[in-house]
């Protein structure tokens, strides 16, 4: 999804992207007429022919009468048997355009009943041709890695990804090999059942989502600190990180812990995924990260988004789709804390403008209506995951941090193990306030939009030397609004800050202060999400960045020319308009507006290392090969090793950049 070779993709971006592979979903959103209850799984991997080869007996129950059973498999899989509780065997039409099976129940099964179906099946897991998500790989069976995400439906699966589940899952593997599943192995060291392969027996037993599997020659260490034992399987090149990403992951999951309770389970394994599948990935007991995303400087905001998710998702789950916020809401605003945390008030500033970006972006259709969007669309996850994100931090200020903690760890202690709806968690929430929160879970589920603040106001002195007041009004133009807000008054002393309600398009405010007003700032601390200037840029940018990684070059210039339209010096902008030009070797255009962006506002600052750097690819793409060391040197000087900068620069420096050749047929 995203493009190729791109400097800095950008926290939001890489979890949008994680989000449609991790959390996507069947595009039938019916109400399900079944539930899967356990599975038991045999399954053989042959890395040498990426086949596997796999028998699931599947307990059911009926939510409803149904004469067909309908499961997702991954379309590289196909049924070689199926057989019912009776040992009939049972026919099964396949529907390739959602990865399905249909299967014809003999009598049916009535409500509240019970079965039990056995398949066997087989297949190659090699290319991204059959997921279940378009242009997602998700299953993969390699000679390096082999790994099968529960989203890559590898094995037969109902109401993805809300219906929770228990398994038994053996997993043969050629010797040598380490496999990584969630819950208790039978053996810690795996079996060897036949000469030259080695058997591993995961056990989940209480009911969640252990469906990934991770298998490949990895390097293990293992660490023990407060109780958590906390594994790390990366391979060879990425094993001097190890300990870094393990002191990392052990100091997120202790901070979630004291913020949410205990998690379902003290153990944790970090593993790394090959670079051909997601960012990251979740299930119990595993964060798996890409290569790519694991580097010197530890990405320490998407780790603890993935563990995040140990608390929600794993253990805390959603009821229907339109829950699925409380889900990747709650993870994103989980790393959102940890980065206030960990970084401080610059950090949790940034961070919350992240969001505000994102949650912005599409908000053009409720959150309780994304039911009727496709799961796999940007505009779902925007809402889901970062309007979802903005609806906690929003609620956090309204009801003061200290009842909104509160609020999440009696949430989470009573759905532990569970699904919950948004109704559950707006009950719980309200009995921590005391106060009915009807408006604003209204305003911000059942509403689009933002408002866009402006403020007028006069200034007067009073007098025997008694200070000023500031009287004003705040106008917007959403008419159901109701938020407090804070106002800071900027003196020649220290500065006033008063919390008012704006209630309605229009909110008169006074304020007294000691020494004379220079500035008033409307929400200084980004409580509230709002339309501004500077998220307008951002927005647009973001939008056109989606369109370029669909390949949609001409909407994307748009996006960007209406971020330039309300910034004309965004370096940003500029930057992502010489990305596109870049990209289709338009290189005159794409040094103009390299330059562009050097000669900008500077925000944010990595745009100059890298307009640097793609200068100087641009000369060495012409034959400019003193033009090219020139800017290679220029970018050094910088001292800016965002996302390696650097190390590109001096790997060019040393032999010219080359592009790639087209490809032919």
């Amino acid at each position: 999804m995203l493009l190729a070779r791109r400097p800095l993709r950008g926290t939001l971006a890489v979890l949008i992207f994680l989000n449609l592979a991790v959390c996507g979903l069947t595009a039938q959103s019916a109400k399900p007429r079944l539930r899967v209850d356990d599975y038991v799984i045999d399954a053989e991997l042959i890395p040498k022919t990426h086949k596997l080869v796999a028998q699931a007996k599947v307990t059911l129950t009926a939510l409803d009468d149904i004469s067909v059973a309908t499961f997702d498999l991954n379309n590289g899989l196909r049924p070689t048997k199926i057989t019912n509780a009776a040992g009939q065997t049972l026919s099964a039409e396949r529907v390739t355009q959602e990865s399905s099976l249909r299967i014809p129940l003999p009598g049916g099964l009535d409500k509240g009943a019970s079965t039990t179906l056995t398949f066997d099946y087989e297949g190659t897991l090699d290319t991204v041709d059959d997921s279940p998500v378009e242009g997602l790989k998700l299953a993969h069976i390699g000679e390096d890695t082999s790994y099968l995400l529960y989203a890559g439906r590898w094995f037969p699966v109902s109401n993805y990804p809300l219906n929770r589940f228990t398994a038994t899952i053996h997993v043969t593997v050629p010797a040598g090999l380490k496999v990584i599943g969630s819950g208790l192995t039978a053996n810690a060291a795996g079996r060897h059942t036949t000469p030259g392969k080695t058997t591993f027996t995961f056990v989940w037993d209480k009911p969640g989502f252990p469906g990934t599997i991770i298998a490949g020659d990895f390097e293990e260490s293992t660490s023990n600190v407060g109780g958590v034992t906390l594994r790390t399987y990366f391979k060879k090149d990425k094993k001097d990180l190890a300990a870094t990403y393990a002191e990392t992951a052990e100091k997120e999951f202790e901070f979630f812990s004291s913020l949410y309770g205990p998690a379902a389970s003290t153990t944790l394994n970090v593993v790394q995924l090959p670079d051909d599948t997601v960012p990251s990935t979740w299930a119990p007991e595993i964060a798996g990260l890409a290569a790519r995303s694991i580097s010197e400087k530890t990405n320490y905001r998407l780790l603890a988004n993935t563990i995040a998710h140990q608390w929600w998702g794993s253990s805390v789950s959603a009821v229907t789709r339109g829950d699925l916020w409380l889900v990747d809401g709650f993870a994103r605003y989980s790393e959102v804390r940890y980065v206030e945390n960990a970084s401080g008030a610059s950090g949790f500033e940034e961070a919350t403008k992240d969001m505000s970006v994102g949650a912005l972006a599409y908000d053009t259709l409720p959150l309780s209506g994304v039911g009727k969007l496709d799961p796999f669309s940007a505009e779902f996850q925007s809402l889901v995951t970062e309007k979802g994100g903005m609806i906690l931090h929003m609620l956090r200020w309204v009801m003061g941090s200290a009842a909104f903690d509160k609020t999440i760890k009696e949430f989470y202690a009573k759905f532990q193990g569970k699904a919950a709806s948004t109704d559950d968690f707006r009950k719980t929430a309200e009995a921590a306030h005391g106060d009915n929160l009807t408006a604003f879970f209204s305003q911000w589920l059942e509403g689009t939009g933002a408002p866009e603040f402006k403020n007028k106001y006069s200034v007067y002195r009073l007098g025997n030397n008694k200070g000023f007041r500031v009287v004003g009004e705040i106008t917007q133009d959403l008419d159901l609004f109701k938020m407090p807000m804070e106002v800071r008054v900027d003196t020649d002393g220290q500065p006033e800050m008063k919390r008012i309600d704006v209630v309605g398009t229009r909110s008169p405010y006074s304020i007294e202060t000691f020494g004379k007003p220079r500035r008033i700032a409307l929400d200084p601390n980004n409580w509230v999400l709002k339309n501004t200037g500077e998220l307008k840029v951002r927005v647009a940018i973001l939008r056109g960045q989606q369109m370029a990684a669909q390949g949609d070059f001409t909407q994307a210039l748009k996006e960007y020319q209406k971020a330039l339209e309300a910034n004309k010096n965004s370096s940003l902008a500029h930057y992502r308009v010489a990305e596109v030009f870049f990209l289709q070797r338009n290189y005159q255009s794409a040094a103009n507006s390299y330059r562009e962006s050097i000669n900008g506002d500077g925000e944010p600052k990595w745009t100059e290392v890298w307009s640097r750097v793609q200068l100087g690819k641009i000369f060495d793409a012409t034959g400019q090969r003193e033009r090219a060391t020139n800017e290679y040197r220029q970018a050094l000087q910088t001292n800016d090793n965002t996302q390696g900068a650097l190390d590109e620069a001096r790997k060019y420096l040393e032999k010219p950049y080359q592009r790639d050749k087209p490809a032919t047929n």
